[in-house]
C-alpha cells in the first residue's frame, strides 16, 4: 500500500470531503524544486492539464509531452510522475483526483459496467486528449467546467461536477474501442510492481540509514535486479533515487519550516552537512542556504 506523504506527492490522498470523494489541485509545481516531482501513485483517477508551458508526464514507463490546453487521464495505481520542460514561469496545472464511487459504488451495475472496464484496463494506463483534436472537444468542455466548479465552488457546484464526470466517463464507454492503447508485457507490469514496494519503503526510510540491498529486499530481488528496475523506471539507481528524494524532502523543508540547515539535513537522513550542502548544489545550482537569503 502506498505511504502517506505530503500533498505534493498525492501518494495517498486524503479528501476534504470524504463523502464527495474528489479533491483539486493547482500551482504544485511552483512548490517544487526544479517543477518536477517523483514518482508516485495512489488508487484514484488522476485528470492533470497543460496551461501555458510544455509538461512531461511519466505514467508507468511512457513519457508524454503536453501542450498548454493538453490534458490527461490517468489511471489508478500506477507510478506516475510530471515535470514542467518548458515555460518562463511554473504551469498553474490544475489537477483533479477523485474515486470513481463518486460517480457509481462499487458493487453497482453503473460502475461495474461503465467505471471498471476503464479502472481494469491494463493496456489504458492514461489516456491523452489533445486541445487541438477535435474529436476531444465535448471532452475538454467537461474538464474545463469541472475545474471551473471546483475552484470556485457556487452553489450544487458538487452535484455539477458528478454530472460531468457522468458524461465523462459516458464517452469513454461509447468510444472504448476507440481509445489509443499502450501495450505493457508481463515483466514491465511486474516491474512496475517492484518499484512500488522499492519506493514505498524509501519514502518510508528516508531519513533512516539504509543502503542499495535494504531497498532491493523491499521487493525480495536481488540488488542486480533492483538497479535494472530503478534504471527503466526512473533512468537512475537505487542510491541516487533516494538522494535525490532526500533533497526534495530537504527542498521543500526549508521553504516549510523554519528548522536549520543542519536540523533539516539530519532529518533527511544526511549523516554529513557539508555532504547535504554539496549534493544540493550539484542539483539546483545554489546551497541551501540561499534558499531562505535569495528567496529561491
Amino acid at each position: 500500500m502506498p505511504v502517506i506523504v505530503n500533498r505534493h506527492l498525492r501518494e495517498q490522498i486524503t479528501h476534504e470531503e470524504s463523502l464527495f470523494p474528489i479533491s483539486y489541485f493547482e500551482n504544485e509545481l511552483s512548490g517544487l524544486p526544479n517543477r518536477e516531482g517523483p514518482l508516485h501513485w495512489h488508487p484514484e483517477f488522476e485528470i492533470a492539464r497543460a496551461e501555458t508551458g510544455t509538461l512531461e508526464y511519466q505514467v508507468g514507463q511512457n513519457h508524454i509531452l503536453l501542450q498548454a490546453g493538453d490534458c490527461l487521464l490517468v489511471n489508478g495505481n500506477l507510478l506516475h510522475g510530471v515535470r514542467q520542460i518548458a515555460g518562463d514561469r511554473p504551469d498553474p496545472m490544475p489537477v483533479i483526483v477523485f474515486s470513481g464511487t463518486l460517480i457509481a459504488p462499487e458493487a453497482s451495475t453503473l460502475h461495474q459496467k461503465y467505471i471498471a472496464p476503464i479502472a481494469e484496463c491494463a493496456s489504458l494506463p492514461c489516456i491523452v486528449f489533445r486541445r487541438q483534436e477535435r474529436r476531444y472537444d465535448e471532452i475538454h468542455r467537461l474538464v474545463d467546467d469541472i475545474f471551473t466548479l471546483l475552484k470556485q465552488r457556487p452553489d450544487c457546484y458538487e452535484m455539477v461536477v458528478q454530472r460531468d464526470l457522468n458524461r465523462l466517463f459516458e464517452y469513454l464507454y461509447r468510444h472504448f474501442e476507440e481509445l489509443p492503447r499502450w501495450q505493457a508485457t508481463r515483466i514491465q507490469l511486474r516491474t512496475q510492481v517492484r518499484v512500488q514496494k522499492m519506493l514505498s519503503y524509501l519514502y518510508a526510510h528516508y531519513a533512516e540509514p539504509i543502503t542499495a540491498a535494504d531497498i532491493a529486499q523491499a521487493a525480495s530481488i536481488s540488488r542486480s535486479e533492483a538497479a535494472r528496475c530503478f534504471r527503466d523506471y526512473m533512468d537512475c539507481s537505487p542510491v541516487n533515487a533516494l538522494i535525490r528524494y532526500r533533497l526534495q524532502t530537504a527542498h521543500r523543508l526549508l521553504h516549510d519550516t523554519s528548522w536549520t540547515v543542519q536540523q533539516i539535513s539530519s532529518a533527511c537522513g544526511f549523516r554529513s552537512t557539508s555532504y547535504f550542502t554539496r549534493q544540493f548544489r550539484k542539483v539546483y545550482g545554489y546551497t541551501p542556504g540561499q534558499i531562505r537569503s535569495l528567496g529561491k
